[in-house]
């Protein structure tokens, strides 16, 4: 980014301080993580952050799995705030149980935590504000109840948002390939792939992506240029590179994200 950033980016843009546009991370919850919320871009600089919008793909899924995501329906400002003075905000969120395969969009705004028994690919702007409103009533390492943004997070919580769902477009087939489009923000958009082995899927041109693999093994190719991919791992693609394939060595499957 310092130093070939129009090659990197093409025509997205870069984040604040010329920093590269997105995230992408590997969450794996082994314990529900706490509660938060990210400032809206409305409200970020008068609180002295950031926006952060982000998405959710549930790579894997104990049992029992479950997010919590926007607020179930009917829950006022006014009870979410004695609640969090009283210690039972958690009552106030909307739960939704997940599987392997599932997908959640979290504009900023939206007020979320990850429950225990999950991995995650997450695709995020790239920020770094959060606020915390709930830790489930634990303590820090040092005995003493973790630090929350009480007034940050008041300020920040879409308190119209009830009982967000799923993501849950269908699958379309281009041949051997199978697509679905799980994003389409001004930010970024996201694509999952299923591919049976063997099956190859041209990337669009002219765009930086970055695919993540989340099951299988695929080559990323483009002119002589190898990267071979396997679960858990990601390759980016600048804008300037001309033609790029992805040929699946197994059955596959992965995310395509596109910075805009």
């Amino acid at each position: 980014m310092e130093n070939h950033a129009a090659e990197i980016l093409g025509g997205a843009k870069p984040a604040e301080e010329g920093r590269f546009p997105l995230l992408c991370k590997i969450l794996d919850a082994r314990d529900k993580l706490s509660l938060q919320v990210h400032p809206p871009a409305n409200k970020a600089a008068e609180l002295k952050g950031e926006p952060k919008t982000e998405m959710w793909f549930i790579a894997d899924a104990a049992p029992d799995a479950s997010l919590y995501v926007g607020l179930k329906r009917g829950v006022t400002r006014a009870e979410f705030e004695k609640r969090t003075a009283d210690g039972s905000v958690a009552d106030c969120f909307h739960r939704i149980p997940v599987k392997a395969g599932d997908t959640m969009f979290l504009p900023s705004g939206r007020v979320h935590a990850i429950g225990d028994g999950l991995v995650i690919f997450e695709i995020q702007q790239n920020s770094d504000t959060t606020y915390r409103v709930f830790d489930w009533n634990r303590m820090g390492l040092d005995g003493k109840p973790r630090e929350m943004h009480v007034a940050q997070s008041l300020a920040s919580i879409d308190f119209n948002d009830f009982e967000p769902k799923l993501v849950g477009t269908p699958f379309t087939a281009e041949g051997k390939v199978q697509k679905c489009a799980l994003v389409d923000d001004p930010l970024f958009n996201v694509e999952t792939w299923k591919l049976s082995s063997g099956a190859t899927g041209l990337l669009k041109d002219k765009r930086l992506q970055i695919i993540a693999v989340t099951a299988g093994k695929v080559d990323v190719q483009s002119g002589s240029t190898t990267a071979k991919l396997s679960a858990g791992q990601f390759c980016l693609i600048p804008a300037s590179v001309e033609r790029t394939e992805v040929l699946a060595k197994s059955d596959a499957a992965l995310l395509r994200v596109e910075a805009d």
